[in-house]
């Protein structure tokens, strides 16, 4: 005679058998890697920045970040738009990117916009670190995690977030006039950002925006309370 399903034997098994939705990421490794080459190509914006001016880099922008916002927008009011969209980029997107139903905005919509942001706020010498912390060290952290990855938490690996620090740290300390203590902490504020599935309500905020975001502000936070003597130094 077999056990009832409410059975307390039968329930203490398939608590046992059950296993831990962790949701990670499920794109494949080739597709990841052909959009994470995309994302590299992102690292000409802190190259051309270094060598123009603010408003130069503001007015080149602003038309490619609107464009990229609009297309994400309206894909979610037009079916042609939409089915043009998925047929066209489903095979490069996250899970969370192709939920018809909720408002996602892409990693290439972040990317512009995250771009725009630093610009207009931070001085060109932050502004340089954090955007090429994102778009070398994102890419580094994404491959690694996805190829090497043993060591889960939640959606992230140890693996991946160890390899986004590691490729970090040249990258902000590299960048003319930038301290060394500066470029550590601007590297560890967006490795412990990157490992993070920041959301407000279902709306997720996407890495893209929030590590080199929190790369800038603890960057500036740091020259102001600790070294506010090279604020002068800094490039704007």
């Amino acid at each position: 005679m077999t056990n009832p399903p409410n059975h307390p034997g039968q329930m203490s098994r398939s608590l046992k058998n059950a296993k831990v939705n962790t949701k990670r990421d499920k794109l494949q490794f080739r597709y990841e890697f052909a959009r994470k080459a995309i994302h590299l190509s992102s690292l000409l914006i802190p190259l051309i920045y270094w060598h123009i001016g603010q408003k130069q880099a503001l007015l080149i922008l602003a038309p490619v970040t609107a464009g990229f916002l609009l297309v994400d927008v309206l894909k979610n009011v037009f079916p042609s738009l939409s089915a043009w969209y998925h047929s066209t980029f489903d095979a490069m997107l996250r899970d969370h990117e192709l939920n018809k139903e909720r408002l996602h905005l892409n990693g290439a919509t972040w990317i512009t916009l995250s771009a725009f942001i630093l610009i207009a706020f931070f001085p060109k010498t932050i502004a340089v670190a954090a955007f090429a912390m994102v778009a070398v060290s994102d890419t580094v952290a994404a491959l690694v995690g996805k190829k090497y990855g043993r060591h889960h938490f939640g959606q992230k690996s140890l693996e991946g977030s160890l390899a986004f620090f590691v490729s970090a740290l040249p990258i902000v300390t590299v960048i003319p006039g930038m301290l060394l203590p500066v470029g550590i902490v601007m590297a560890v504020a967006g490795t412990l950002t990157e490992a993070l599935v920041l959301k407000i309500g279902e709306f997720r905020i996407d890495d893209n925006l929030s590590v080199p975001l929190a790369g800038a502000i603890a960057g500036l936070l740091c020259y102001t309370w600790f070294f506010p003597e090279a604020m002068n130094a800094l490039v704007h």
